[in-house]
């Protein structure tokens, strides 16, 4: 294959993957067709086994590029330089209620957890969201570092990311309720309290704007 249509391939992949991963976070895998999917990404669904093995093969790789995105936000340096309020930001962000109504470009360990959770062991999504989950880890505990929170050991940071996205799912669950708003406000000021200087819940979180 030339040079140029090697490159064209990748191209069209990446634009699947990228289509596929707001879908599936949108309205969940088993929602998502592979017509859908090659659609989504302006290309025709005759072309998609030159790049994916299976429907599965898609889905596996679109969750493994949502929480690469999610990482690379988390980790992205704040403008400015200054690192010792990024992580608190980044929670309040998280716990908001723009994020919730916005599944489709938010966090893969909510949107695709029901998933993961009904997918047979073995099955490459639930492979590809449990290591989008040690990636969050990971990324959690080297933020702490880089803020100077020096408390912020593993067991810490699982409280913390079961606390984000436990709440997440929640108030989704529950969205046109008041109930939902409750909750992330109940989360947000719990995850925030152990934060000095932290950005105030309500502006940081986008609920009023």
């Amino acid at each position: 294959m030339p040079r140029a249509s090697r490159a064209e391939a990748e191209r069209h992949r990446e634009q699947v993957i990228a289509a596929t991963a707001k879908l599936v976070r949108t309205h969940g895998a088993d929602k998502v067709s592979v017509p859908q999917a090659m659609a989504a990404a302006g290309l025709t669904h005759g072309g998609f086994y030159r790049h994916f093995a299976s429907k599965d093969d898609l889905v596996a790789q679109a969750c493994s590029a949502a929480f690469a995105e999610r990482l690379a936000a988390m980790e992205e340096p704040p403008e400015g330089g200054d690192t010792s309020g990024a992580r608190a930001a980044f929670l309040a962000t998280y716990l908001s209620a723009r994020h919730r109504d916005n599944p489709g470009l938010g966090c893969a360990a909510a949107a695709l957890a029901v998933d993961a959770a009904r997918a047979e062991p073995g099955d490459p999504l639930k492979g590809a969201y449990t290591e989008g989950i040690r990636s969050l880890i990971g990324g959690m505990e080297r933020t702490a570092r880089k803020s100077g929170d020096t408390a912020a050991d593993e067991e810490s940071v699982l409280v913390e990311l079961a606390t984000m996205v436990g709440a997440l799912v929640l108030s989704r669950a529950c969205a046109g309720d008041d109930l939902s708003d409750r909750i992330l406000t109940a989360a947000r000021d719990h995850v925030l309290a152990r934060y000095e200087h932290t950005p105030d819940g309500r502006d940081a979180s986008g609920a009023a704007g």
